[in-house]
């Protein structure tokens, strides 16, 4: 028979005023009050709320016995009332003290339950049949309004309360737990469907402080004619099993959470987080200071002896602000011998203390600040695990107890330390890591320009920032590069990966790159030479390498080396800019009036494809003009596409700044709010023009006699620029030169004198073949020229050009003209 057609099916519902509810404040006011406690006492809600309880009772209570009530969580017994129209009356009563939950104060809840309901033969009839059903549980059957007829003394020891205690009061009456109410709901779905239901309750039993966990097997109960004439309910304690499964639960939950990053500060804290409020009350983890250096501690290094300092990296408390903490994160604290830290170091295991303990009461005797805590927040107990990992102690975390009720046991013991044992070698990656990169961001730093050379072509600003920790210190490099004839090069690269060793080949790149530099090679041709050389490099990284047993190990890490490139010779008399590319991004112009605008130039293949051609490109630019050199990580995310990079970086060139220094910084916050995910280099160079009256040019004939007239021209011009003192040194540099290029070179012949910094003399003939400095012997009539020019000027060189060669010698000046 459905439940639907069982008679009186509509009467499975819970009927409040079948007992008595009454809540106390912590001050003895009434702030709860049911229709039973009115039909009881006779006083409706509106009369009773708010008004002291004491003006119920028919007889005072004494005051130690009244104290003696609120150190249990509940009381039983008989209590005298007086009713409303004066009458004495005795009263069964169920005490229960609720603590603060969430807002709510302390209070009392009390219930009684109404006259009337008395144990009756069908009990026994449906506790014979809920028995029947199911054996070996605590047991308990409910009529058909959820109230207690009968529990055998299984259930009666678990709530140390007699069967009379209990009945005629609802489940959440006489067990009060947020979790009863879910388990009457279900059993009233018992009743309503006559379908049994299984579930799992959680809470502390009153007699224990330790959460416990029952399986629930409700199920209807019927008589013979197939009609509902209860419930009954068969419980099960699977504590042991509860708390495996939420050990297994914390574990998973660390091994998720615990060294998302490869930072020692964030790990340590990840930890403390897992296991507070769900394990512990208050965490703390402390590591040794000597794991702070850049040396990595020896394997197997014992705890020394005396005191030890401890560095505080993380803690985590259920209370808001830490206030159990005693020291602040990133303090050094020196914790005595003996104490709990220091012990559990020596031994090299985790170790249980509860707060009576002597190896506590010692150490609090000795730290004024500890015994506080130990008496304010009453912490009951304490375990100190060391943190290990390799071989290596790195130093100990700390967990207490105060609000968890139940004192740490052995199985919280072995827990602690497995969490103990993933974090530390979580820590230990994050610490290597750590160093490993600050090795690779020194070295990356060590690499790049300290300071930007001397030159009056452009004014320049640069910016580097090394990548975030994920991704690791990259090869990305600049270089500003004072050429001859007053020119500058600008440099900016980026090596393909991270770490140390695209920090060591960008430092073997830039090296290449200043030596061709030296050279005069146009950019294209550089690039030539430096693929050739990215080439080299990934051969010798691809070598099959041998370890000492002499098998084959296969190729170093190293593998393949790949590079971009951009190179740009700014030439400040003519304004005239070459610009070559090998896979870089193309730089942004801003022009005098503000105009931003990436350049539109050929873009050659990467470095170390070998065997492609490198095309230059020569721009007339304005002076004042603005280049943005960058590496790919400033306009490249994976927040954004590159199109949306490209209108961030002309967005921010655009706008007005007190100095290049300061738009680098207004660039670098525009495209990049946070960390970047690669290396980001920046050179910002603003060009300069070289006045015409400070460059003097002349044609010169191919006949020895136009030696002495180009000398009086170039003496002439000294004179109109005020450097008279110079005149001799210019004299012999400029016959030296002009003479060379008459006889060994090819017309046309061109004599440059240039007034910058220092003074330049260039001779420029169209043959293509290179002087060569030698030292001649004693009986040789010539081969001293181009050696006295090398001593008597700060530097010489040549420099193939598309007409053919020019030959320049630089003297210092002894007062240099301010530009």
């Amino acid at each position: 028979m459905a439940v639907d057609e069982v008679p009186g099916a509509s009467a499975y519902v819970v009927d409040e005023a079948h007992s008595a509810n009454v809540t106390i404040d912590g001050h003895g006011i009434v702030t709860g009050w049911n229709a039973g406690a009115e039909v009881l006492l006779g006083h409706s809600p509106t009369q009773i709320v708010g008004q002291p309880a004491a003006g119920l009772l028919a007889e005072e209570i004494n005051e130690p016995e009244l104290r003696s009530l609120t150190r249990v969580p509940r009381w039983s017994g008989r209590i005298a009332l007086r009713h409303r129209d004066g009458h004495r009356l005795e009263v069964k009563v169920l005490a229960h003290a609720r603590a603060p939950h969430r807002g709510r104060p302390g209070e009392w809840f009390l219930v009684s339950a109404l006259t009337g309901l008395q144990h009756r033969p069908d009990d026994d009839a449906l506790m014979t049949q809920n028995n029947e059903q199911v054996a070996g549980y605590l047991m308990a059957t409910y009529d058909t309004e959820l109230r207690l007829r009968r529990a055998n003394e299984a259930v009666q020891r678990a709530l140390a309360l007699s069967e009379d205690d209990m009945r005629g009061l609802r489940l959440p009456e006489f067990l009060d737990h947020p979790e009863m109410e879910r388990q009457e709901r279900s059993m009233l779905r018992a009743l309503e469907t006559g379908e049994p239901q299984i579930m799992e309750v959680y809470g502390s039993a009153p007699s224990e402080s330790r959460e416990h966990a029952w399986s629930v097997f409700i199920t209807p109960l019927k008589d013979e004619d197939g009609r509902v004439r209860g419930v009954g309910t068969a419980s099960h304690d699977i504590t042991e099993q509860y708390w495996a499964r939420k050990r297994l639960l914390l574990l998973a939950d660390a091994s998720a959470r615990i060294g998302s990053t490869l930072d020692v500060t964030r790990t340590a804290q990840e930890l403390a987080d897992v296991a507070v409020p769900e394990f512990a009350d208050f965490v703390s983890v402390d590591l040794l200071p000597s794991l702070d250096g850049a040396h990595e501690p020896a394997p197997g290094t014992g705890t020394p002896r005396g005191p030890v300092s401890l560095r505080r990296v993380a803690h985590r408390s259920v209370i808001a602000g830490n206030p159990e903490a005693v020291v602040a994160p990133g303090s050094v604290d020196v914790y005595p011998p003996g104490s709990p830290p220091v012990e559990s170091l020596r031994a090299g295991h985790a170790l249980l203390h509860q707060a009576r303990d002597p190896a506590i009461t010692e150490w609090a005797a000795r730290d004024p600040g500890r015994a506080a805590n130990l008496r304010d927040f009453g912490i009951h107990s304490v375990m100190t695990v060391p943190l290990t990992a390799r071989g290596t102690t790195l130093g100990v975390v700390v967990f207490l107890r105060h609000r968890h009720p139940e004192v740490f046991g052995e199985d919280d013991l072995m827990l602690a330390e497995e969490l103990a044992a993933r974090a530390a070698v979580c820590i230990d990656n994050a610490r290597r890591y750590t160093r490993e990169r600050t090795t690779a961001v020194t070295l990356q730093r060590s690499l790049l320009p300290q300071t930007l050379p001397a030159q009056a072509a452009v004014e320049v600003a640069s910016r580097y920032l090394p990548a975030g920790a994920r991704a690791g210190v990259g090869g990305d490099w600049f270089d500003v590069i004072p050429l001859s004839g007053a020119r500058v090069a600008l440099v900016v690269g980026d090596v393909v990966g991270h770490g140390i060793h695209a920090s060591a080949t960008m430092g073997r790149l830039r090296t290449a790159v200043l030596t061709l530099a030296d050279m005069d090679l146009p950019p294209d041709e550089l690039l030539t030479h430096l693929d050739d050389i990215v080439d080299r490099l990934s051969a010798e990284g691809n070598v099959p390498r041998r370890n000492p047993g002499g098998a084959e190990a296969g190729k170093e890490a190293a593998g393949d080396v790949g590079a971009t490139c951009l190179c740009a010779v700014y030439d400040p008399v003519s304004r005239l800019c070459t610009i070559a590319l090998a896979g870089h991004p193309a730089p942004f112009l801003v022009t005098p009036d503000g105009t931003v605008k990436p350049l539109d130039l050929p873009v050659g293949p990467p470095l170390g494809l070998g065997g492609l051609p490198f095309e230059a490109t020569e721009i007339e630019l304005p002076e004042g003009s603005l280049l943005a050199l960058y590496t790919d990580g400033l306009i490249e995310s994976r927040e954004r596409d590159i199109d949306a990079g490209h209108y961030l970086l002309c967005q921010a060139l655009a706008q007005p700044s007190a100095s290049l220094d300061h738009l680098c910084d207004a660039v670098l916050a525009a495209l990049l709010p946070g960390r970047p995910s690669d290396d980001v280099a920046l050179l910002i160079a603003r060009t300069k023009a070289l006045d015409s009256d400070w460059v003097a040019a002349w044609e010169i004939p191919a006949d020895p006699a136009a030696v002495a007239e180009t000398r009086k021209h170039a003496i002439a011009q000294l004179e109109v620029w005020g450097l008279a003192d110079a005149a001799f040194v210019t004299e012999l540099i400029v016959s030296e030169l002009v003479t060379n290029a008459i006889r060994y070179g090819e017309p046309p012949i061109r004599l440059r004198l240039i007034h910058d910094r220092n003074l330049i003399c260039e001779v420029s003939d169209a043959s293509g073949t290179a002087p060569h400095l030698r030292r001649a012997r004693t009986f040789d009539e010539g081969g001293r020229g181009l050696l006295l020019v090398a001593q008597l000027t700060a530097a010489w060189g040549t420099r193939q050009t598309s007409q053919g060669k020019t030959i320049w010698a630089e003297q210092i000046l002894p007062q240099e003209r301010d530009t």
